[in-house]
């Protein structure tokens, strides 16, 4: 049957539109990107003058609290409450564990998944899949393989050392080392070997996951004009770096043993190198992030994508450190194993340190 010019005409005029429509639904669907996208200063609390004044503070005092965490349990013996053996020595490093957990869990993550879901970003494919626990979740795999080849590695090497030079095979010189941790209590040299193996990738693995977190908020500090921001990161990255530092320095300490299966010079260098990175990288990424402030923009989808995929990674990196090499390891460790009191105590810190972190993400 003919369709009359008519109804012919009006069904075009119906088709076109709802073709009108839902291009107009398509393309509200995608919208571009937000003003605020395309300025490198959002908000009103902007003063470039006061800003740097902040920041060459910040500079000092992170640097201060960063040499003085990282370096207290390194001169425990001026401190004899803080030698490794104390109780006082497992609360700290199990308090720094909680500071260190609740970076993982409640800084660096969130951090992340805001940069990775930002509007300034395409919907496709950024906020079509969770690739900030995606990227975080590698992360924990690739650090569990990181982990169990450096222990294989240094392993062999010491065997290997100890084979061409038996009068220098690594032995437990200090009778505190045998109160470290998950060290046995009956002094095997071998055992006691291998727990300082694990001590010694514990620190480097724990600081490659510190340091990657360390440069990307310097340099979002120091790129900021924004006081009103600066101020209370200050703080908050005084008071992270100082226990984080002290975490890391516990994990230091008890590999101490483990630098004489190379030679004493090499272990000196690699303490001096640790705590070079840990207590300079924050401020060196302040620096670099005022020299360039005049070009690095933080809503970029360069800038927010790369700051992103390195906070995912530091982040899944950081929690199986914490949970995994620090916190499990000490509580079934001989020493809380053999004390309820003390392992209680030890959760009691552990809860302190997280939930002290976790408020400091309400300012930074």
């Amino acid at each position: 049957m003919a369709i009359s010019p008519k109804l012919r005409e009006f069904s075009l005029f119906l088709f076109f539109i709802l073709l009108t429509f839902v291009s107009q639904a398509l393309g509200a669907s995608e919208p571009g990107p937000p003003p605020q996208c395309e300025s490198k200063r959002a908000g009103g609390c902007h003063d470039k003058t006061k800003s740097l004044k902040l920041k060459l503070i910040a500079i000092a005092s992170i640097l201060v609290t960063s040499m003085i965490g990282i370096c207290l349990p390194l001169f425990s013996r001026a401190v004899p409450a803080l030698r490794p053996d104390r109780n006082l020595f497992v609360l700290v490093k199990a308090f720094a564990s909680g500071v260190i957990l609740a970076t993982g869990y409640m800084h660096v993550m969130p951090d992340s998944w805001d940069c990775l879901t930002s509007d300034c970003l395409p919907e496709n494919p950024w906020r079509k899949f969770p690739f900030t626990t995606f990227v975080a979740m590698l992360s924990a795999v690739l650090t569990l393989m990181v982990d169990s080849f450096a222990m294989s590695m240094y392993k062999k090497h010491c065997a290997e050392k100890s084979v061409v030079e038996p009068s220098k095979r690594v032995v437990d010189e200090n009778v505190e080392m045998q109160n470290i941790g998950h060290c046995h209590a009956n002094g095997d040299d071998e055992d006691t070997e291998s727990q300082l193996r694990r001590f010694r990738v514990v620190a480097q693995v724990l600081e490659l996951g510190i340091v990657v977190h360390s440069v990307v908020i310097g340099l979002s500090m120091g790129a900021s004009d924004n006081p009103c921001t600066i101020r209370p990161l200050v703080a908050a990255l005084c008071f992270h770096q100082l226990f984080e530092g002290m975490g890391l320095g516990g994990c230091i300490l008890q590999a101490k043993a483990l630098f004489k299966c190379f030679n004493a010079e090499y272990g000196a260098k690699m303490k001096a190198v640790m705590v070079f990175f840990f207590s300079a990288t924050t401020p060196l990424g302040i620096a670099l992030g005022i020299g360039l402030s005049n070009i690095y923009s933080e809503n970029s989808p360069t800038a927010l994508i790369v700051v992103g995929i390195l906070n995912a990674s530091s982040a899944g990196l950081l929690n199986y450190m914490a949970l995994v090499d620090l916190l499990a390891s000490d509580f079934m460790g001989s020493k809380l194993q053999g004390s309820m009191k003390l392992q209680i105590w030890a959760y009691v810190a552990v809860l302190l340190g997280a939930g002290g972190m976790s408020l400091m993400a309400k300012w930074a």
